[in-house]
């Protein structure tokens, strides 16, 4: 089990190159941003090798959505805090996020600021 670190290790996966690129630009000024992917499988094989404290998964990628993503991340790597950061939450795709073993939804309308609090949130990093 990791130790808590004051700027968690944040692995991101959104398959809009802009928004990705914006997140990468606003959250490695919180946090070390260890590695990207543009859709599931990539996410998936990716993490692995990143070794993340965070994963944050867009929810409509290619090649399986982040509900799909976050399980096989999962089975890989039971204690991986996830967040889904997406546009299209709703009761039923929180519902299931949960049942995956995403730890935090977050709206991609609710902003950066809202997507960071939720990752310090998952990490543990908020006790600093």
């Amino acid at each position: 089990m990791k130790t808590l670190t004051e700027n968690p290790r944040v692995f991101v996966a959104d398959d809009n190159e802009l928004i990705l690129k914006m997140l990468d630009r606003l959250l490695s000024l919180e946090f070390e941003i260890v590695g990207q992917a543009a859709d599931g499988p990539s996410a998936v094989d990716a993490v692995l090798d990143a070794d993340p404290d965070v994963v944050v998964l867009d929810y409509m990628m290619p090649g399986g959505d982040g509900i799909e993503t976050a399980r096989s991340i999962r089975a890989l790597r039971p204690d991986q805090a996830i967040v889904l950061y997406t546009a299209f939450l709703d009761g039923d795709v929180e519902g299931r996020a949960r049942d995956a073993g995403i730890s935090q939804c977050v709206e991609k309308v609710e902003g950066p600021l809202a997507l960071e609090r939720a990752i310090r949130r998952v990490s543990g990093s908020d006790l600093f």
